[in-house]
């Protein structure tokens, strides 16, 4: 399955059940087993099992294969494995503790909601940009965001007169 489709059908199902802050990096340049880190929040154990459910049934009927899914036992943090991409469906405490998108997020892809706002995904029904190929997503990424720097501490010294 294409990349760009494999990624729309799997923002367009995280919507359907209404994901909260959805994002999605493109990983190729960090790792060959997937090209898509996809994270996103649900705001409940019954919702954020509801979200792997949903991503994983899109993404069967769009022709794609699901790997595995983890976590839906206790519905904290679910993985959903779609191959080229991996859905992290995580609960906002622990999506802010483990900060993943400081690991995979230095290359987000930006691309269109339903709405026409932009964010990291989009809906499966949106045509994909004639100047967008499959190899290289720079016409669709953005720079990478800033990293913080620890500020560092001086000591105070006196100096006599």
């Amino acid at each position: 399955m294409d990349i760009r489709k494999l990624q729309r059908a799997i923002v367009d199902a995280l919507e359907d059940v209404k994901a909260q802050d959805i994002k999605v990096f493109n990983t190729s340049h960090l790792t060959a087993l997937f090209d898509r880190v996809i994270v996103a929040s649900g705001t409940s154990n019954r919702q954020t099992k509801a979200l792997a459910s949903s991503v994983s049934s899109k993404v069967k009927q769009e022709g794609g294969e699901i790997i595995s899914i983890e976590g839906e036992d206790i519905g904290e943090w679910v993985l959903v494995d779609c191959g080229d991409a991996v859905v992290h469906i995580m609960q906002p405490a622990l999506r802010q503790y483990y900060n993943l998108e400081e690991i995979w997020g230095d290359k987000p892809v930006h691309l269109k909601l339903s709405g026409g706002s932009t964010f990291g995904g989009a809906r499966a029904s949106e045509p994909l940009d004639e100047a967008e190929s499959d190899e290289d997503d720079t016409t669709t990424v953005a720079p990478a965001p800033a990293r913080k720097t620890p500020a560092r501490k001086t000591a105070a010294r006196k100096r006599s007169s």
